[in-house]
């Protein structure tokens, strides 16, 4: 048996968002696990999300040595909330609610799910 995560980060690779879905109490579940968070079974079945979303929060993380950058929560459609950030606009102009959409880059040799707003497309 694989570990949890490898349906997901094969999606990233080919450039989707993919998430668990639980059968018995037909709930999406993210990050992937072995059984479902909210009832305990272990019938979760991989789906694919459109990667559209909001913005949940948002904050602007200064480090040293680096320009800022934004690390968000995204309520994604489908009904899960994920981490992340919102890449092609200033940190600060993150906004809550903003709808955002997925874009996968390379980020140290892996792909890595980031979003970026709707109206940048």
């Amino acid at each position: 048996m694989s570990a949890p995560s490898t349906g997901y980060e094969e999606g990233l690779a080919v450039g989707e968002l993919r998430f668990q879905h639980c059968a018995d109490c037909d709930t999406a579940v993210f990050y992937p696990r072995v059984l479902c968070p909210h009832c305990g079974s272990e019938s979760l079945a991989w789906r694919t999300s459109s990667g559209r979303g909001a913005v949940y929060a948002t904050t602007v993380l200064h480090k040293r040595g680096t320009d800022p950058y934004n690390v968000a929560l995204v309520d994604v459609d489908e009904g899960f909330r994920m981490m992340s950030r919102v890449e092609g606009v200033a940190p600060a102009d993150v906004a809550i609610g903003s709808r955002v959409r997925l874009d996968v880059i390379e980020e140290d040799g892996a792909p890595l799910a980031v979003f970026r707003l709707e109206d940048q497309e």
